[in-house]
């Protein structure tokens, strides 16, 4: 049974005041609590267990280098990728598109190839790619969404030509909240002989994710949403890239044997690790994936489930707030203006007066924002410890705006 209750207490920050008011927590699109379990383990990792990993054969580094690369196999695990040795962990998704910028596509694209981009797409799946523009001349084909929000998967498709070598998308929006059905634009791209990379930043939070079965090539996680520490997250490869992409971090760790005229490199995951990593970032990771998966992704999307239809009735009571994305079956996230003059950051801080943590801004989504004919939206975003009753003090909330700015 899932007890939110019970959940709740395992956050320890849930239950402190903000503003002499009870904190409600509304901003995990951006990032995640975390429970107690992870905060444990890194303080125990700092304090009991610490040392540099991998080339120590002292009882420390072995025991951390143990706690390090078991996360490896939970990762996995958590996506449903059957060889461990296919994630690359890293410092988060921003990283891992990045050594697919650097590492694949930039010895790869020429002049004139194409890569297609839904205009959803985070800063983080956008600028690397402009790179690849401003640098080698590579071209970005952006497609549409609909009025709802939603991403019709065959317009995808359809942008598909003879010069496209990538396509990189959001697989669920962290603005629209819109989730984007990735597995036929992954096998249309296999057929094609194109490359995908799906953002699954915000989509390894709320729902399963089976990265096999999607079929993508390259998926990228970022730990900090996962309700794990910042500087945590991993990027799964499929085999095939692996072998053609080259590193673009030089250092320890990445190789075998380092000569005066000769390197020679380690083999995958390894070659594209390199330097000391986040040793404890990821022993936190590893423990937050195993907590979720404890709780039961399937639990998780279904509470989170209940939660969006209940703030959405509630929402849609509010004749002066417009939401951004309507498609019915986005994840538990709301982003809205206020009919008038009131700006986002605004309503930001009268929220905040009352205890509820919004976003306030662009999101990392300048285009989408361009689309949406907007500057900035507040964001609502719901975990897995969110509550009915913290959906009814957002609203209270917001008409206290309302009547503010009427």
């Amino acid at each position: 049974m899932y007890d939110v209750t019970e959940i709740r207490r395992d956050f320890p920050i849930l239950s402190r005041e903000v503003n002499g008011k009870p904190l409600v927590y509304l901003d995990n699109g951006a990032s995640a609590q975390k429970p107690q379990v992870v905060i444990d383990a890194m303080t125990r990792a700092y304090s009991e267990e610490y040392a540099n990993v991998h080339r120590g054969l002292h009882y420390l580094s072995n025991l951390a280098t143990e706690k390090y690369e078991s996360t490896r196999g939970v990762i996995a695990k958590f996506l449903g990728v059957k060889d461990e040795n296919q994630i690359v962990m890293n410092t988060g998704t921003t990283m891992g598109i990045n050594l697919v910028a650097y590492g694949w596509a930039m010895p790869r694209f020429e002049a004139g190839d194409e890569i297609i981009l839904s205009v959803m797409e985070h800063h983080a799946n956008i600028v690397p790619w402009h790179f690849l523009r401003e640098r080698q001349g590579v071209v970005i084909k952006w497609v549409d969404v609909d009025s709802t929000g939603h991403l019709d998967p065959q317009a995808v498709i359809d942008a598909m030509g003879p010069k496209t070598k990538l396509v990189a998308v959001t697989h669920l929006s962290n603005v629209l909240g819109t989730v984007v059905d990735v597995k036929p634009i992954c096998k249309a791209a296999r057929e094609r002989g194109i490359a995908t990379l799906i953002d699954g930043s915000q989509s390894a939070v709320h729902m399963p994710v089976t990265v096999d079965d999607i079929g993508c090539d390259f998926y990228a996680i970022t730990g900090h949403k996962l309700y794990g520490p910042s500087g945590s997250g991993a990027i799964y490869i499929a085999q095939e890239r692996l072998a053609e992409m080259q590193p673009f971090i030089g250092g320890g760790d990445m190789i075998r044997e380092v000569h005066k005229d000769e390197i020679t490199w380690n083999d995958p995951p390894m070659k594209f690790e390199a330097g000391t990593p986040g040793i404890v970032q990821q022993i936190g990771l590893g423990v937050a994936l195993d907590y979720m998966m404890g709780l039961g992704m399937d639990n998780v999307a279904a509470h989170e489930t209940k939660l969006r239809d209940y703030a959405r009735t509630k929402l849609d009571g509010l004749n002066w707030l417009q939401v951004q994305g309507t498609t019915p079956d986005k994840a538990a996230l709301f982003s809205f203006t206020l009919d008038g003059a009131a700006h986002a950051h605004d309503i930001s801080t009268i929220l905040d007066k009352k205890g509820v943590a919004v976003r306030a801004g662009q999101h990392c989504t300048g285009p989408l924002m361009d689309h949406l004919g907007l500057t900035a939206t507040c964001r609502a975003s719901f975990g897995l410890y969110n509550t009915e009753e913290e959906v009814d003090k957002l609203v209270d909330a917001l008409e206290l705006a309302h009547d503010l700015f009427a």
